[in-house]
């Protein structure tokens, strides 16, 4: 059996979790700024279906309908999906890890299993890691600058 793929792109991102959580946690809100999930609709919550749009650097949109299959409010939101009758299975992951200067990571990645994983070429994964690149540096952009503007006296400049 082969070994799951992970792809997974982490940045820091100076601003408290609370800043960054409001913003991935409504997948409603999504569409506005995400640029991996131009269109979007769900409610995070155990079991919840969402519907997105996923908009991978140099390929056609499509959309996928994961399941929500856990969650911490603050810390992370894991969602599941079968392709091609459960031979191609992903966990996508949000989390967020809080430093102790107060500051956060921002992890968003996948794990791929299933007989037909080896169908994801290297063109394939490079797409979704720009993807998950540019979703992550977005969360970033957006959140440090809502923290400034609500914070204008903070001393932490963005990386």
């Amino acid at each position: 059996m082969a070994l799951p793929l992970k792809i997974e792109h982490r940045i820091g991102v100076q601003t408290p979790a609370p800043v960054i959580w409001e913003m991935v946690s409504n997948v409603n809100g999504w569409p506005a700024w995400n640029p991996l999930y131009p269109k979007a609709r769900g409610e995070v919550g155990f079991g919840a279906e969402l519907e997105l749009e996923v908009a991978l650097p140099g390929e056609a949109p499509r959309t996928i309908k994961p399941k929500v299959t856990d969650w911490t409010p603050g810390e992370q939101i894991i969602w599941q999906l079968s392709m091609m009758g459960g031979l191609i299975r992903t966990t996508r992951y949000i989390e967020l890890e809080t430093l102790d200067n107060g500051n956060c990571i921002f992890s968003n990645g996948e794990i791929f299993e299933g007989p037909l994983m080896r169908l994801i070429g290297k063109r394939t994964q490079k797409a979704i890691k720009a993807g998950f690149r540019a979703f992550g540096e977005t969360v970033r952009d957006r959140a440090e600058a809502a923290w400034k503007a609500e914070h204008p006296d903070a001393t932490s400049e963005p990386a």
